[in-house]
């Protein structure tokens, strides 16, 4: 019954148009599909941090080839993923290796986007990540941020908001032994509930502040200028009528959700339905242990 009601919504959302228009107004936008993930190899630099599964495990594999499979059938025609690139044509290099990569890497940029992009035969996987150098600012200045409320009385507030984030992690900690690649992934890519998240979490530190110092503000500015650069990426390195796959954090998708939504030339297409397809495939052909 369960495959059977994952199935129909599957089918369902496949055939529902994505935007409306011209026809020939849509051939030359890009469109982006935003597949939000958690980090498959947890690397630790987030608040809060999700206890990862082993994806070299024989059942994560079959579960990642039932992802990409699925990916693969809105035949995307770039991969671009959180990995820092020079430009112009921000591609990495380490693609070239993939075969390689696939027996040692455990992150999402090989287990996912690599080995989607070698089965559909692209030539390049592209990085668009942002980070700090030397001489510019922190684009996460959470330290100050705590800094400023233990300081000023606020700090009860940050502690309720990383507190709320730590028990969601807690929660989906306990579920990931359970749930396949593609059911864990289901509220990453649940825009209602990834954007309340987001706005819980980064609008309620707007509150830390006095008027002089503005620490909560601050880091609200400058996660919103990472997000805002990592999208400039992106504008350069797609091509008009391009379908180009993000697969990303999924803390970054109420940003780039925002501006692909707001940019003229670009039109937003949703990842849940090949997340359910996927899901259904794991059911259907026993990826469970």
């Amino acid at each position: 019954m369960r495959n059977l009601a994952l199935l129909a919504a599957a089918f369902v959302a496949f055939a529902s148009p994505i935007s409306a228009g011209p026809a020939e107004e849509r051939a030359s936008d890009v469109e982006v599909m935003i597949l939000g993930v958690y980090h498959f190899s947890s690397p630790g630099g987030d608040v809060v941090n999700v206890e990862v599964d082993d994806f070299l495990d024989p059942k994560r594999q079959r579960e990642l080839a039932h992802l990409a499979q699925t990916l693969a059938q809105w035949r995307p025609t770039r991969i671009v993923v959180e990995q820092e690139a020079h430009g112009p044509n921000f591609s990495l290099e380490s693609y070239a290796r993939t075969e390689q990569l696939l027996q040692t890497e455990r992150n999402e940029t090989v287990q996912l986007g690599y080995r989607l992009a070698r089965l559909l035969g692209h030539e390049a996987v592209y990085g668009f990540d942002e980070r700090s150098r030397d001489g510019e600012p922190d684009y996460f200045p959470f330290e100050a941020v705590q800094s400023f409320a233990q300081r000023s009385g606020h700090g009860e507030l940050l502690e309720t908001l990383v507190g709320q984030v730590e028990a969601a992690s807690e929660v989906e900690n306990a579920a990931i032994q359970k749930r396949s690649v593609a059911e864990t992934l289901f509220h990453h890519n649940d825009p209602m509930l990834m954007t309340r998240m987001h706005h819980n979490f980064y609008y309620s530190m707007l509150t830390i502040g006095d008027g002089e110092n503005q620490p909560g503000a601050e880091l609200n500015a400058y996660w919103y200028m990472r997000n805002a650069k990592m999208f400039a990426k992106l504008d350069l390195i797609a091509e008009p009528g391009d379908r180009v796959l993000v697969i990303v954090g999924s803390g970054h998708t109420t940003w780039l959700r925002h501006f692909i939504e707001h940019k003229p030339d670009f039109q937003l297409v949703e990842s849940m339905p090949y997340l359910i397809a996927a899901a259904t495939l794991d059911d259907a052909l026993g990826s469970k242990r």
